[in-house]
């Protein structure tokens, strides 16, 4: 049987988004996690196929993930896949994603990500103004130039990029499904302007560089959006 392991925390959202799931998928194994470092256990358990954060908190469990991990770039891409949009938006974390080879392997991930699910990888990547805004700080130029060294080094690749520069609402009219954030930071302001304020349905972050499907999710997601993360990781045993 399939099992997947939850973060059960302060937010119940996530204990109700399990009954809905559990009635639905009796194929399926649900266990209950409700302390940080047994979620980190589960996760180099064998045994269980996929881990949700659920509410749990972040930082300590990426922390030592890291660490785990430490030959690997691990870093996260969330995924909003509703009605009218779908897109990867990396990076989330707002420790990643601070160098353009960083920001290439996301990228990267995000790509053959799709191509699991069968989806044609069309990639945005973001910088912190426009091109004619090129002179106005340094900040600004800096974000500019990385941006457009990403561009040169995905324009390698097979895949459709464009480097759509501060623009990021016409990405997301073009139907790019994957936006490359210029850093952690803003991509995070990013997810929470788009999902906890806006609502747009999120399934969560998926976390690339693990051998198992890990799912990490905000403490403030509703009961439909832990809902998403759970029928994805549920999803996701037929492509890992």
């Amino acid at each position: 049987m399939y099992t997947i392991a939850i973060g059960i925390g302060e937010n119940r959202n996530v204990l109700e988004a399990i009954s809905i799931f559990k009635a639905q998928h009796s194929d399926c194994n649900i266990k209950l996690i409700e302390k940080e470092e047994d979620l980190i256990k589960v996760i180099k358990d064998e045994d269980v196929d996929a881990v949700i954060r659920g509410s749990l908190p972040s930082s300590s469990i990426m922390k030592d993930i890291k660490e785990h991990y430490s030959s690997n770039l691990i870093t996260r891409a969330t995924y909003v896949n509703g009605e009218n949009q779908e897109f990867l938006l990396s990076p989330v974390g707002i420790d990643e994603g601070s160098t353009i080879e960083e920001k290439y392997e996301i990228a990267i991930n995000c790509a053959k990500f799709l191509e699991k699910l069968q989806k044609t990888p069309k990639i945005a990547i973001l910088a912190g103004g426009r091109k004619g805004d090129y002179g106005r700080s340094e900040e600004i130029n800096k974000s500019i130039d990385e941006s457009e060294k990403l561009f040169d080094l995905l324009s390698k690749t097979n895949w459709d990029v464009k480097n759509y520069y501060i623009l990021i609402e016409q990405a997301v009219k073009d139907k790019c499904n994957v936006i490359i954030a210029p850093d952690g930071i803003t991509g995070n302001i990013i997810f929470r302007t788009l999902i906890l304020i806006n609502k747009w349905p999120s399934n969560g972050a998926i976390t690339f560089g693990l051998d198992k499907i890990y799912i990490d999710t905000s403490r403030s997601q509703s009961v439909e959006g832990y809902l998403r993360s759970i029928k994805l990781a549920y999803n996701l045993n037929n492509i890992y």
